[in-house]
């Protein structure tokens, strides 16, 4: 926790906030705060800043807060992922919220099973959690938007083309011809496909929407893996 996130119900007065649970657990036996110490700090969706300790007991964490500095910059970059596994999803949505993408859309493909749909980690609470802790590690406080698609067609016929206007359009596969670039500034929209990758139909419709097909080596990665090796390899 390199932020200590606060939320509007935590204030207490204008400048003074009151955390308990995880948040002062994190204070009181990880940074093994004192009082008089400075703590970094951010309001959800706004400014950081710094937070003065102020007093503490076993259960809450009371400080002065001075909310004045920008978040780090976005990503320029929409995020199309396939549905992962459910126990993938909680990582991934981590790594996705740390490395700043703030527009994620979740679409379901061939070689997504209809069983992850239904599962309670897309649960909005449970979702929120994972992006919050992406959050805290980076020091932002701007929650990713999530969209979810739950049919393939529909989307990228109807909508995704809109998506890609005026941005670089990119979908990763492996075995094409062209490899993803680097380091670039411009908005991208980048579509990343399921443990088994993207069907042959699912490759064909996206590319007339908009993405060109690029590949990251010979290598197959886990989507956690690919997410993260994309990202850095764009950006």
């Amino acid at each position: 926790m390199n932020l200590i996130l606060l939320f509007d119900s935590d204030f207490i007065s204008e400048n003074t906030v009151k955390i308990t649970g995880r948040r002062a657990e994190h204070v009181i036996k990880v940074h093994k705060a004192q009082i008089g110490d400075l703590l970094t700090t951010g309001l959800l969706n706004g400014k950081t800043g710094k937070g003065l300790l102020l007093s503490m007991d076993k259960e809450s964490v009371t400080l002065e807060v001075n909310l004045t500095d920008s978040p780090p910059a976005p990503l320029p970059l929409t995020l199309i992922l396939a549905l992962p596994r459910p126990r993938m999803l909680g990582r991934t949505l981590q790594h996705i919220s740390t490395l700043g993408v703030k527009k994620l859309i979740l679409l379901n493909t061939k070689r997504v099973e209809k069983s992850y749909w239904m599962s309670p980690v897309l649960a909005e609470d449970k979702v929120q959690e994972q992006l919050i802790l992406g959050l805290e590690q980076a020091k932002d406080t701007v929650l990713p938007d999530i969209i979810l698609e739950k049919q393939f067609r529909p989307f990228v016929e109807d909508r995704l083309p809109e998506i890609c206007q005026g941005t670089l359009g990119l979908v990763a596969h492996p075995g094409v011809p062209e490899a993803c670039p680097r380091g670039i500034s411009e908005p991208t929209t980048l579509a990343i496909g399921p443990e088994g990758g993207f069907i042959p139909y699912e490759i064909e419709k996206l590319s007339e929407a908009g993405l060109a097909p690029v590949h990251m080596g010979e290598r197959i990665m886990r989507v956690e893996t690919a997410v993260t090796a994309l990202l850095a390899r764009l950006f």
